[in-house]
């Protein structure tokens, strides 16, 4: 529901003294905005950027965020008997940023809840950013 529009990768100019995830800053027509890689707030592995990797801009708490993702494979609609709440990971499991499951087709999808996704520091700094 945060999602407000997709563009193609581009070129992030970097701020200094940032947390590795926060890549930098994009200018999308006039407009400041920071751009994150999810790989690297949720601990994997870096990835290379290649021509499907994409941008999707975000409303991440009033700020228009962007989103560094390998590849679009598309937008879809979820039916609500496809929508599972998160189950309960366990105790010592820090999930909050997980706002449900979606059954489609043999996939599990992971829907995001992207408020939770960062803290209130890492949020303050994208606000710094622009």
């Amino acid at each position: 529901l945060e999602a407000r529009e997709v563009v193609g990768m581009q070129n992030i100019d970097p701020v200094p003294r940032t947390p590795v995830f926060m890549k930098g800053v994009i200018n999308l027509r006039g407009k400041i905005v920071p751009v994150i890689d999810l790989r690297l707030k949720f601990g994997m592995e870096s990835a290379d950027y290649t021509n499907e990797t994409c941008i999707i801009v975000v409303d991440l708490a009033g700020i228009f965020t962007g989103i560094i993702v390998d590849r679009l494979a598309g937008v879809i609609t979820i039916d609500r008997e496809h929508y599972e709440v998160a189950p309960k990971l366990g105790h010592n499991i820090n999930a909050e940023f997980v706002a449900g499951m979606v059954k489609l087709d043999e996939r599990v999808i992971i829907v995001l809840r992207l408020e939770n996704v960062l803290d209130n520091s890492e949020l303050s700094l994208l606000k710094e950013a622009v």
